[in-house]
């Protein structure tokens, strides 16, 4: 994170050449002493798609961006605070908290939220854009999530979790088991600390095995924007387990419109 990015004279270069050809920039005489050409484009590019997609953080002055291929896998504003609508209470732990986003929708409806991320570069720049979107009550972590559930001690309503969905190679992933982290791996340590659990995944996964995969499945939410899927909600509850009601939910100009397919579940005997 070069925080020389962030002097007021880089910024308003920034705001001012959005519609500017890159190339020119790239090609050009070098700008500022402390920063690179190459820098400066990064920010303008990753605030070219933040324009629709995250408007809050387009409208805040300051916002350090990641690089644009962060910004294109994160999740959009409007389908965070639809998850956001899920949860509740006084405790979430997101354990794979990348550039924020759904951290900053879940702060609007839980008390404290925790931002753990391993990328430590990552998590300064999500610290620094919560202070400029004004928020007081996450708390950044600059480490492994799974390692720091296993430490973590207090009570949790709520783990969230988007597990990568790219490999190694930086090839896709469709399976649960071959995402990072493997969820299923980490059910008995989730619901050592939580009893409710919220899980993302990408368009493509089979739901009935996904819901195999997980055991504890008490709803799973198919979120479509402009009639593209975008993201599988699985919310896994501590005593749930077999048939799952299915709500599906449509973003489109502003509106959202909804149907549901449900089937019964029953509560597993914990007693």
């Amino acid at each position: 994170m070069n925080e020389n990015l962030l002097h007021r004279k880089v910024q308003d270069f920034i705001n001012h050449n959005l519609n500017t050809d890159v190339h020119a920039i790239l090609l050009g005489k070098k700008e500022f002493t402390n920063v690179d050409n190459k820098e400066i484009v990064e920010q303008i590019e990753s605030k070219r798609k933040a324009r629709k997609k995250l408007p809050t953080w387009f409208a805040t002055n300051s916002i350090y961006y990641a690089n644009k291929l962060n910004i294109s896998q994160t999740s959009s504003e409007v389908t965070g605070h639809y998850k956001a609508n899920l949860v509740s209470g006084n405790t979430l732990l997101d354990l794979t908290g990348g550039f924020g986003i759904d951290t900053y929708c879940f702060s609007k409806k839980v008390k404290q939220v925790f931002h753990i991320e391993a990328n430590e570069g990552l998590s300064k720049i999500a610290e620094h854009n919560f202070k400029q979107l004004g928020l007081n009550n996450v708390i950044c972590v600059a480490e492994d999530g799974i390692e720091y559930l296993k430490t973590y001690h207090g009570k949790i309503d709520w783990i969230y979790l988007d597990p990568s969905r790219r490999d190694k190679d930086n090839k896709k992933v469709y399976f649960l088991k071959d995402c990072e982290p493997d969820v299923t791996q980490w059910l008995e340590l989730f619901f050592s600390k939580a009893d409710n659990i919220l899980i993302k995944t990408g368009p493509l996964l089979d739901i009935s095995l996904g819901i195999q995969r997980l055991q504890n499945v008490s709803t799973v939410h198919v979120l479509s924007v402009d009639n593209e899927v975008k993201e599988i909600l699985s919310g896994t509850k501590k005593g749930i387990f077999e048939r799952t009601p299915h709500k599906n939910d449509q973003y489109r100009k502003g509106r959202k419109s909804n149907f549901s397919i449900s089937c019964k579940s029953r509560e597993r005997n914990t007693g």
